[in-house]
């Protein structure tokens, strides 16, 4: 548990140091170009980018040293915003500000290779979770993870916000490398139990999709469980591209920044409760109730231009995340073998992630040329605009409560599934 406890404080910083980049470079995106294409299409990339990688990553995870990973993908990052840093530096005048700037797009994919490159953490904690923790504390291990990801999206909304309304993403970089040698050192000097934890020397050493697919296949209701949230990240998706575009259009980027800070303190309870209380005998009741709760409050927070209604959405939403990434998490660490548990949670982060980058891509055209005139100018403006609202805020929010009507039903649908008794039975044995 100390090695554990370690690991966590290694994470914080790995995962903030990744993390401002990302947001301030999804903020700086938008203020440049005033598109919300440029928020869609970053986010479909950086989605797709991570559905290639999250197999081999969980790969690696299995067969190699997992210290010797982890180092490694803090130097990859290193050197991908080193990189992104020379590029901003040495670009012609005037070639971010606008979607259609090679040098634009040449920019985010550099930095966002290293942001993924950093998010290997995201598979190999949990992953180090069945090996380092008792099995009865699994769960509230989980929940501490989640509040580690919490504080770091805590600091990280408020840091990038700010930092992007007085200064640039050459000063995002440089922020990033210091932070980044920072976690790398602090890593090397963490003793892991290594001989406990690298991978079993008779299991075939690669990356093996179709063996993890017949290990996951079967596991009664595991492969149900992965699509139900590869469908929930299809509807996340629209939020993922929009909901930064949306919050900016009712406040400044440092109000929007220090607002998801204080927002995100959702994470840091929802993930403490966890670590206090568990998530009960049957997790999977758990998750349907937090998707439920969750839909509903999507479908509510954005039906008037409020910032009140928006930050009440965003909190709740917040402070159920933990439960339904925690919730899986224990599943896994439960139902999967040691040896193979990195790569199945690879394979789920990359078939749960598929549908978001679909999402992303299209969302935002269709928003741009459709959602936004229907609310400013079209129909929409004239049939609900007396007290819905029009202009282009209410485009985006009308997606979102569409959206959200589609989740719950979803949600509901599947609570009453053949897979919830058979998951449900599976993990009680």
């Amino acid at each position: 548990m100390k090695t554990f406890y370690k690991l966590l404080v290694v994470t914080l910083v790995a995962v903030t140091t990744n993390n401002f980049v990302w947001f301030a470079l999804t903020y700086w995106a938008y203020l440049n170009t005033k598109s919300v294409i440029s928020t869609s299409i970053l986010a479909g990339v950086w989605l797709t980018i991570s559905i290639f990688t999250a197999n081999w990553f969980g790969s690696l995870i299995d067969h190699h040293r997992k210290k010797t990973i982890l180092a490694g993908s803090g130097i990859v990052t290193f050197i991908l915003f080193s990189a992104g840093l020379i590029i901003f530096l040495t670009s012609p005048a005037n070639s971010f500000s606008t979607v259609a700037s090679a040098w634009f797009w040449l920019f985010i994919l550099i930095v966002l290779l290293g942001v993924v490159a950093g998010s290997i953490y995201n598979i190999a904690i949990p992953t180090l979770v069945a090996f380092l923790v008792p099995e009865d504390k699994h769960d509230r291990a989980n929940g501490l993870f989640g509040t580690v990801i919490g504080a770091s999206f805590a600091i990280t909304s408020v840091a990038s916000g700010i930092a992007i309304a007085f200064s640039n993403m050459s000063f995002i970089l440089l922020c990033g490398l210091v932070a980044n040698i920072i976690s790398i050192i602090s890593l090397l000097l963490i003793n892991i139990p290594e001989a406990k934890i690298i991978h079993n020397p008779g299991v075939r050493k690669n990356i093996d999709p179709k063996g993890t697919f017949k290990i996951v296949k079967a596991i009664p209701g595991l492969m149900s469980l992965i699509f139900f949230s590869t469908f929930n990240n299809f509807l996340g998706g629209v939020f993922f591209a929009l909901m930064d575009a949306y919050g900016l259009s009712l406040m400044s980027v440092q109000t929007w920044g220090i607002l998801w800070g204080f927002l995100s303190l959702g994470f840091i309870l929802g993930g403490l409760y966890i670590a206090k209380k568990g998530l009960g005998s049957i997790p999977l009741r758990t998750l349907f109730r937090a998707n439920i709760a969750t839909w509903t409050v999507c479908i509510f927070f954005a039906v008037q231009p409020s910032i009140l209604l928006l930050a009440i959405g965003i909190f709740v939403w917040i402070f159920l995340s933990p439960f339904i990434e925690a919730i899986e998490q224990t599943i896994f660490q439960k139902v999967v073998s040691k040896e193979r548990l990195g790569r199945v949670f690879g394979f789920a982060h990359s078939i749960e992630q598929a549908a978001s980058p679909i999402t992303a891509f299209f969302i935002g055209p269709i928003a741009q040329f459709f959602f936004i005139p229907f609310m400013t100018t079209g129909k929409g403006a004239e049939l609900i605009g007396s007290w819905f609202g029009t202009g282009p805020g209410r485009g985006i929010a009308l997606v979102f409560m569409l959206s959200g009507i589609i989740g719950l039903t979803v949600a509901l649908i599947a609570m009453h599934s053949r897979f919830y008794k058979l998951l449900s039975d599976e993990y009680k044995k």
